[in-house]
């Protein structure tokens, strides 16, 4: 019988501390096994000492927005995720929501979720309106609409209470950065587990968006992303987790959560060619910069 420490699903091993310490900018703490207490323990262990908790629906912003006024080492982000539009639109069953398929509701069910992430938008503990955007991987050209308005009303949402816009970008980077020029940009945008090449990274820091690495960049098939970080100005990059998903390397499979970041962090400073603490020390600098906290 294998040990825990060898299971391919059992949860990674605690990494060595980080001699700084930094942020997960975009967490889902809610699809993770263990108490958020738990979470936070092991997190601050290893150095990570604040959390981005990001909801995905108006059942998960209300439960990022209630955490984050629960501990002070979380912060929220509430949204009605890209998939999540068209769910709410016609009814979609593969959409975001946890909730399981639902009767379509038309654009006043979505405008009425939107009037309820504008109003979590505006609580103090909130700190990112995201995540929003455009996901064209899982969602047909049939709720390309939906995610558009959706996604042009989190724009207006985010500027109009000051927050951090964080963005899901999945097969629609032309899109994403077209909306964003016509709407403006809330002065901080932030690319949640970017996935855009060195090109698109080029456009970001022009507009002075941040660029959110996550654990994929660790993934060999990745090298693009790593070209992308090599040329992203410094004190636009942040690091994240995503978790429970994109687990880093070596640990690529297994159950990911805020503790693992130093493993991405460190990757993300050999890319760099740079120390661990000078990377760490950039990397807790721009996320309080781009959350507002």
């Amino acid at each position: 019988m294998p040990s825990p420490a060898s299971d391919k699903h059992a949860p990674p091993p605690l990494p060595e501390p980080l001699g700084v310490s930094v942020a997960d900018s975009h967490t889902h703490l809610d699809m993770q096994s263990g108490t958020v207490e738990e979470s936070l323990a092991k997190a601050a262990a290893v150095g990570v000492t604040t959390v981005v908790q990001v909801g995905c629906d108006v059942q998960g912003s209300r439960w990022a927005a209630e955490t984050a006024a629960a501990y002070d080492a979380v912060h929220a982000a509430v949204a009605l995720h890209p998939n999540e539009a068209p769910r709410i639109v016609h009814g979609d069953p593969d959409g975001w929501s946890r909730q399981g398929a639902r009767e379509p509701g038309g654009d006043a069910a979505l405008d009425e979720a939107l009037a309820e992430i504008d109003r979590l938008a505006a609580l103090p503990q909130v700190k990112g309106v995201g995540e929003t955007g455009l996901d064209y991987f899982r969602t047909g050209p049939e709720g390309k609409a939906a995610q558009e308005r959706s996604f042009r009303a989190h724009i207006e949402i985010a500027k109009r209470h000051g927050k951090a816009l964080v963005i899901h970008d999945r097969d629609a980077h032309a899109d994403v950065l077209r909306i964003l020029k016509e709407e403006g940009a809330p002065e901080r945008t932030v690319f949640h587990c970017y996935s855009g090449d060195a090109a698109m990274a080029e456009v970001c820091a022009r507009a002075g968006y941040f660029m959110s690495f996550a654990g994929n960049v660790t993934f060999k098939n990745a090298q693009p992303l790593r070209d992308a970080l090599a040329v992203a100005p410094l004190d636009l990059v942040l690091v994240e987790t995503d978790a429970p998903f994109l687990t880093p390397a070596p640990y690529r499979g297994r159950p990911n959560a805020p503790y693992l970041v130093p493993v991405t962090v460190r990757a993300m400073a050999a890319v760099r060619g740079i120390a661990d603490d000078e990377l760490a020390s950039a990397l807790a600098d721009n996320t309080a910069r781009a959350f507002g906290y």
